[in-house]
């Protein structure tokens, strides 16, 4: 036992030190698994350069447009707060003096260091993070064509009598991580473009500036689980406390936004998810937080992901089955029959 705690402390050591390897590796293999049936597709009545071609163009044009969105929609916001920091730093000038006057003092560090260009270089940080991940998707893309070009001859590798049996179970767990991802993905897009236009609708009606970026930024957070929607009302918050200059209106806001997030994130998704990604929210809360902190960005993106194929392969070896069956969600009838067949 003292052995695999060690391994698995090493491990992850590893992967947080080698993140410039390893996160271009995971994202590769998580773009390969959603794009595989494209690519495949096409090479039933294409030539198998030129299907590779049009699926990488095709995924190149899909992320370069989500990204944009990102960051034109934090520029957009960049650009207002900069034009309009003195606001928030009388607001927050009167709001000190109003709870001082009633006894509650501000801490003096938080007095002394805060200033609104703070949130200005914050807000424009992330927009010029997000573009310097230029370098990162170039090497990514690389790997994804690489690693296409790699599956037929992989999974030919993985039915060879020397890779059994083994290889059988690896390459069904494989099909199954797919079709699972897919699915993730295609649900959870689905909602990230339901929740950015229901937003950006809500802004309109709300009178708040800036309604398209705040779209974009909910269209694009909302990839992110837990984390990108918290942060996707909480910087509209903000913004309408400014705008308006009165709690209510901004509490109206917050209130609004977190329906928004309640209904498609906490209803609908689940409902077209269905039983097949019932995983636990505790084990989804853990895996944002633990791969954001492993990966910053590209981990929370990706953590959910991850824990969808760790659950998988668990489920393939009976001495793991335990762990997959404890990071499900609800009944576990589905998972029994799934181990019966395997057995």
């Amino acid at each position: 036992m003292n052995a695999y705690l060690a391994t698995g402390i090493l491990v992850l050591a590893l992967l947080r030190v080698g993140d410039a390897i390893f996160v271009p590796l995971v994202v590769s293999l998580f773009i390969i698994a959603l794009v595989w049936p494209i690519q495949a597709a096409l090479q039933r009545f294409l030539p198998r350069l030129l299907a590779l071609f049009i699926t990488l163009s095709t995924t190149i044009a899909i992320v370069v447009a989500v990204g944009s969105s990102v960051v034109w929609g934090f520029g957009r916001l960049g650009q207002w707060l900069f034009v309009n920091a003195s606001r928030f730093q009388a607001i927050y000038v009167d709001w000190t003096e109003w709870l001082e006057e009633r006894g509650v003092a501000v801490a003096g560090p938080l007095a002394d260091r805060f200033d609104v260009n703070w949130l200005v270089g914050f807000t424009q940080g992330i927009a010029g993070r997000l573009n310097s991940f230029a370098g990162l998707a170039l090497l990514v893309f690389v790997l994804v064509m690489l690693g296409l070009l790699e599956v037929e001859d992989f999974n030919r590798r993985l039915e060879s009598p020397a890779a059994q049996p083994y290889g059988a179970r690896i390459r069904a767990a494989n099909r199954e991580i797919g079709i699972k991802l897919r699915r993730f993905m295609a649900v959870r897009t689905f909602a990230s473009v339901l929740t950015g236009l229901v937003v950006w609708g809500f802004a309109l009606v709300a009178g708040l500036e800036l309604a398209a970026a705040w779209g974009a930024i909910a269209f694009a957070l909302n990839y992110i689980p837990f984390l990108g929607p918290f942060f996707a009302t909480m910087f509209p918050t903000l913004f309408a406390i400014a705008q308006f200059e009165s709690w209510q209106m901004a509490f109206v806001v917050f209130i609004g936004l977190n329906l928004i997030q309640f209904m498609i994130g906490s209803y609908l998704e689940p409902i077209l998810t269905g039983a097949s990604l019932a995983i636990s929210p505790f084990a989804v809360i853990f895996a944002v937080f633990f791969w954001s902190f492993m990966w910053g960005i590209s981990g929370a993106f990706i953590g959910v992901p991850i824990l969808i194929a760790f659950i998988v392969y668990c489920a393939q070896a009976p001495s793991s089955r335990w762990i997959a069956a404890l990071l499900a969600s609800g009944k576990t009838e589905k998972l029994e029959a799934q181990v019966e067949r395997k057995d």
